[in-house]
């Protein structure tokens, strides 16, 4: 039985929610549960980083069928595509360039019918009016119908209405050390902030990748104040 948490000291997010502790590509967490299929959105704090895909593929299904991914023509051209040589266990994708953002949108709605994917992600930039509250419930609903993961990652973007279950924001911290070989970057660190979610509680956390285990871990809580740069990071991705 686990022993009766205190609660968490003022100012600090409240404790990692179950089944974020240790999810894996399965999507399952450490109590063993299986997270539900839904649409989730990620900002990354800075347009160029690479914390947002790689977050997303630490969470996509390790199964046989394919991942599609979405882009538009800026986002490729600013940020590429994931470099599937550079995984451990890279997935099976499908990559598709479209010009606007509303291709996209539909683009994902088509995917997330078709059962032989494991997950649809998506990358618009910017703040489309295409993409209101009624496009991001359309893909949220599509997403939990047909039990296919949905991700929105989105680059130089306000946080504004949406239908999306999950939002993240996404920034990289320093990789921790490789043990073989102290000057090269060992595994990624990201600071991972759940600030809405319909059914765990919010918080933010240093999240981590482990190649060896296959698994994204969440290793601890952290507050808002121990990243006093987080604001002028975020006004210079809007600017």
């Amino acid at each position: 039985m686990s022993p009766v948490q205190s609660p968490p000291a003022p100012n600090m997010p409240p404790s990692l929610p179950p089944g974020l502790a240790s999810a894996t590509h399965g999507r399952t967490g450490q109590d063993g549960d299986r997270r539900q299929a839904t649409l989730a959105e990620v900002f990354p704090e800075t347009v160029v980083d690479g914390a947002a895909p790689g977050f997303v593929i630490a969470h996509l299904p390790d199964e046989a069928r394919p991942v599609l991914w979405i882009q538009d023509r800026l986002s490729l051209r600013e940020s590429g595509r994931p470099y599937l040589a550079g995984m451990a266990r890279p997935p099976e994708m499908y990559f598709l360039t479209v010009n606007r953002a509303v291709d996209v949108l539909w683009a994902m709605e088509q995917g997330l019918g078709c059962t032989g994917l494991s997950a649809v992600v998506g990358e618009v930039w910017g703040d489309p009016p295409a993409l209101d509250f009624t496009a991001s419930k359309r893909l949220a609903l599509r997403s939990e119908a047909h039990a296919v993961p949905a991700w929105l990652i989105r680059r130089a973007a306000r946080a504004d209405l949406s239908a999306a279950r999950e939002r993240w924001r996404l920034a990289s911290l320093p990789s921790l050390p490789e043990p073989d070989d102290m000057r090269a970057p060992g595994a990624p660190q990201w600071r991972a902030e759940l600030f809405r979610a319909r059914w765990r509680t919010p918080g933010s956390w240093v999240a981590r990748y482990d190649h060896g285990d296959h698994a994204l871990t969440f290793d601890h809580a952290v507050a808002a104040t121990d990243d006093p740069d987080r604001q002028s990071r975020a006004a210079g991705a809007l600017g």
